[in-house]
């Protein structure tokens, strides 16, 4: 195996392994256990954050391996794992953009909530599936 289709490897399993690790450890441990509700929410939003930035780093990763020995782009990558890679990174644009500035500023807080874990849901079955496909992919090559 090419040192490229081992980062592309090591990239989809840091993308899935971190949202898991963040989304349902981290995350309900700083709930469990901060000082009231308003500091764990205050560092979970830190977290997303940061898993966001991982995320869009893992994805571009991702990208940047999907190309041929000529270095152009191909679609038969990773058995169809482009678009799942472009989904997640939606997601992940989404909850960094769009929904976390509308939960600090405490806009519908429900709605926004259950979006910003509908797009971090999202980001983990895309991760999911591209880490899945790619090792199949890497079997077969």
């Amino acid at each position: 195996m090419s040192w490229k289709a081992r980062l592309a490897l090591l990239a989809a399993a840091l993308w899935w392994g971190s949202l898991g690790a963040i989304g349902f450890l981290a995350v309900p441990l700083l709930f469990a256990n901060a000082s009231s509700p308003a500091v764990a929410g205050n560092l979970a939003g830190h977290l997303f954050s940061g898993q966001a930035w991982l995320s869009l780093g893992c994805g571009v990763v991702l990208l940047l391996s999907a190309r041929d020995a000529e270095g152009r782009a191909t679609l038969a990558w990773g058995r169809g794992a482009t678009g799942f890679v472009l989904a997640g990174l939606l997601a992940a644009l989404l909850q960094e953009f769009a929904i976390a500035p509308r939960i600090l500023a405490r806009e519908n807080l429900a709605f926004w909530h259950a979006a910003g874990t509908a797009a971090y849901g999202l980001q983990w079955v895309c991760a999911l599936v591209v880490l899945w496909k790619l090792a199949a992919w890497r079997e077969q090559t």
